[in-house]
């Protein structure tokens, strides 16, 4: 018969050492939905001066919480759940970490081994429920007292957050079985158990293979048209800055995705196609600036245009540099595949490079991006005069420039993200701009950027985060980690639904388009502010919008700025807008 006092001192020795082993691996970040099965567990954390525990009810906006900790600071977040269905809402965080290559650790508590498989409370297969995401899934087994137990466990805590950083970095999951009783004898507990030894791990990044780098520079070189195409990264400023050097230097353009670092900050405005996917909408203007070699970074663009640009360009060369390890090119137009360090591999192409070359091909879509902007000015003015005239192309490029140098913007999936690519122009100012593109799901936006807001460093001027209506409904439980980032500014656009299917044919299905699309929902967002204490502003139109974002980051208060706007009508002003962008630009070619 098993002794219980045996199996608290078991339980209590387990977790201490892997709170020992998380503190030595550098995670810092922990968030803590409540659940009595991993009780060892938190108790053992929660006496740790070196973490930060943050206590969340919805273990689905914990684990983007944790995500967005691991996007923002490139360390893995964690986060520590009971057994049974809590387990199962950390998934979609997990698909997403997996695919966007964020690091993310997964701490289930669970039953014994011997209740798996019965009638057993809240007791369900938790060992594989990350099966395809998780880059190590380890069960570690029963708590025990015993040193050399300890030493392997403190090793197995260690391998998984080196998994979690690693190449490609992603979600590693502990799976982490506790009999009862679950308390220990007396608190604070008293320590029976010797400290535990816990490996160190060192990683280093992998320089592109001998003479590719001269092989890249050579065919920048030799091309009469080159291009460079960067899309999301996971180190986006590391990455973004090599890119903007390299162009300047080849005297290259770059159509940039706001994801890959490349599209804001110093050199930009030289180099950098900010309105590539209005302009290259056109089949004629595609043709007129289609390249003879190209040099993709990262994950394929968010862009449609740019992507038909790409796969129009099939006959040319394409040389892919991927430093993860998600296949990058699913359109199958690589015919080179260069497996190494992103930032490290444009370095060493720009230290190859050489001689001087004719920049006539660089001014080519410099002149293209230059009469883009005009009139994509333009067409902000009116919107900001006229409300009729407003469209959500305007509310992202006016947002693009209230964040402040140093700044941070998170921009949600769906449209959000597609109108910062599509209508913010470059700036010379640093802007970090952060978002879940790995699985590309509106849900958890709201958790992931309070969550990166939180493992911002100290000084960062401000975390503004653009999301549709859908996507704040759909996390409004992370609201309620508001508390965590005081000055976060949310600024939702609301257009009553799912405006992205407006872009769609299926537009013109009724009534079901209506019902099962775009969804309306008629609710009035200012009740979450309120439910959560999260502080709620209307802006009435795009200057108004221009005056609240001025003030609230002025004044660095968060909290909701929702702005109205007509799903409809935002159709129609985004073609008309782009009529005129692609008008201008041919004008120029």
């Amino acid at each position: 018969m098993t002794d219980p006092a045996a199996t608290r001192r078991a339980n209590q020795a387990w977790g201490r050492a892997i709170a020992t082993a998380l503190v030595a691996a550098g995670v810092r970040s922990v968030c803590v939905a409540p659940g009595s099965r991993s009780t060892p567990l938190v108790l053992a954390l929660a006496r740790r001066p070196e973490l930060r525990l943050l206590e969340c009810l919805d273990e689905r906006s914990a684990a983007f919480f944790a995500l967005g900790v691991g996007r923002a600071s490139g360390e893995p977040g964690a986060v520590v759940t009971t057994s049974g269905t809590a387990v199962a809402n950390l998934l979609p965080a997990a698909v997403e970490a997996a695919a966007s290559e964020v690091p993310l650790l997964l701490l289930t508590a669970d039953r014994p081994p011997g209740l798996r498989g019965s009638d057993a409370n809240q007791t369900i297969d938790q060992g594989g429920i990350f099966a395809g995401c998780a880059r190590l899934a380890l069960d570690p087994g029963v708590p025990s007292a015993d040193p050399e137990a300890l030493r392997v466990l403190a090793a197995q805590v260690a391998r998984a957050c080196a998994a979690a950083r690693g190449r490609p970095a992603g979600p590693a999951h502990l799976n982490l079985p506790f009999p009862e009783p679950l308390e220990p004898e007396s608190w604070p507990p008293a320590r029976e158990e010797p400290e535990v030894a816990v490996p160190r791990h060192h990683a280093g990044r992998a320089e592109p293979p001998p003479g590719i780098a001269a092989q890249v520079a050579a065919a920048l070189a030799s091309a009469e048209r080159p291009l460079l195409v960067c899309g999301p990264v996971p180190d986006p400023e590391g990455v973004g800055n090599e890119a903007v050097a390299l162009a300047r230097e080849a005297r290259v353009p770059i159509v940039a995705d706001p994801l890959s670092g490349a599209r804001f900050g110093p050199g930009t405005l030289d180099t950098v196609a900010g309105a590539a996917d209005r302009f290259l909408t056109d089949p004629d203007v595609r043709r007129s600036l289609r390249p003879d070699f190209v040099l993709r970074v990262g994950a394929t663009p968010t862009s449609a245009s740019t992507r038909k640009l790409l796969a129009e360009s099939a006959g040319a060369p394409q040389t892919v540099l991927d430093g993860g390890g998600r296949w990058k090119d699913h359109q199958a137009l690589a015919s080179d595949y260069i497996r190494a360090d992103e930032a490290l591999s444009l370095s060493a192409v720009r230290r190859a490079a050489d001689g001087e070359r004719n920049d006539a091909w660089l001014r080519r879509w410099s002149g293209a991006e230059a009469a883009a902007q005009e009139t994509l000015d333009a067409a902000l003015e009116e919107a900001a005069r006229d409300p009729a005239a407003l469209f959500e192309g305007a509310v992202a490029r006016a947002v693009v420039v209230a964040v402040p140098a140093g700044g941070v913007l998170f921009a949600s999936s769906s449209m959000p993200v597609r109108d910062v690519d599509a209508f913010a122009a470059p700036r010379e100012a640093n802007l970090r701009v952060l978002g879940n593109r790995g699985a590309s799901g509106i849900d958890g936006i709201v958790s992931s950027a309070l969550g990166a807001a939180a493992a911002l460093p100290d000084g960062t001027p401000a975390l503004v985060a653009l999301v549709g209506d859908l996507a704040l409904l759909h996390d409004a439980n992370g609201l309620a980690l508001a508390a965590t980032s005081p000055r976060t500014l949310f600024v939702v656009v609301n257009n009553d639904g799912g405006g992205i299917f407006h872009m769609l044919p299926v537009r013109d299905f009724e009534p079901e388009f209506t019902r099962y699309f775009a969804t309306p929902h008629g609710l009035d967002l200012s009740l979450l502010g309120e439910l959560h204490g999260v502080p709620h502003t209307v802006a009435s139109g795009l200057a108004d919008l221009r005056a609240a974002l001025s003030a609230g980051l002025a004044a660095a208060q968060g909290g909701l700025l929702e702005i109205a706007t007509d799903r409809e009508v935002n159709r129609l002003a985004r073609e008309a807008v782009t009529r005129r962008v692609v008008e201008a630009v041919s004008a120029t070619l």
